[in-house]
């Protein structure tokens, strides 16, 4: 699925090359030269992925990861370290400064969109074009087709995107401000009642297959998507 990333790199040849790579695969991509330029871009958007060179002029690479990493807001963030450095030391300090990844320079246009489903898969699912399929509920990415137990399942965009969420974050608890930034979009203001009135909606559409038992309140937290009772 088309994802928003931002490429944080200094040498124009390479950036253009990477972003051309990137918006033909059908991602929409944000470009900067430099940590401050890429610090100002993720304020104001935050991206679905980052592409971060090591060696930038002022804050590097590496100190830029361990700021992302120690903000609320973008600590979740997938971070891909790009670096000609391919000694063992060089990338445990990129991992250990937050990187998911680390690919080494030169490297291929299939090989960095490996690494970037593998980075999504892992910390944003929902990115992905995976099938899922939780209790006879069944969600296609690709067709944009809902299940339950075989019969279809008609819902709005919000709630396919809510739902799509919930099903690759099974188990855990979600605020109605994670659910915002994570469904509606960072930097897209809506009052958190809005959350509830969509819950609702998804619910009423679950429930002619018995699967609105599986999106569950928590009281004085949020909302959890769960198998098991509450």
């Amino acid at each position: 699925m088309p994802a928003n990333i931002l490429v944080v790199e200094d040498e124009p040849s390479i950036q253009e090359l990477i972003a051309a790579n990137l918006q033909h695969a059908g991602h929409q991509v944000l470009r900067a030269y430099d940590a401050e330029e890429a610090e100002r871009k993720v304020r104001e958007v935050l991206p679905d992925v980052i592409l971060l060179d090591w060696m930038l002029p002022g804050m590097s690479g590496v100190q830029f990861a361990r700021k992302l990493r120690s903000d609320e807001r973008t600590r979740e963030v997938p971070i891909i370290m790009l670096t000609a450095r391919g000694e063992e030391h060089d990338k445990i300090t990129g991992l250990e400064a937050g990187a998911d990844d680390y690919v080494t320079k030169p490297f291929s246009p299939r090989e960095l969109q490996a690494r970037i489903k593998a980075v999504l898969r892992r910390r944003a699912p929902q990115m992905t074009e995976d099938p899922v399929d939780i209790e006879g509920l069944r969600l296609d990415p690709v067709t944009h087709r809902v299940t339950g137990n075989g019969q279809p399942v008609d819902l709005g965009p919000t709630e396919f995107r809510l739902l799509h969420f919930f099903m690759t974050h099974s188990e855990r608890v979600h605020s109605r401000a994670q659910l915002l930034d994570q469904v509606w979009g960072d930097h897209v203001f809506v009052e958190e009642r809005t959350v509830d009135v969509h819950i609702r909606r998804l619910r009423s559409a679950l429930e002619p297959t018995g699967h609105e038992r599986l999106i569950q309140t928590v009281r004085g937290s949020g909302y959890r998507f769960s198998i098991q009772a509450s």
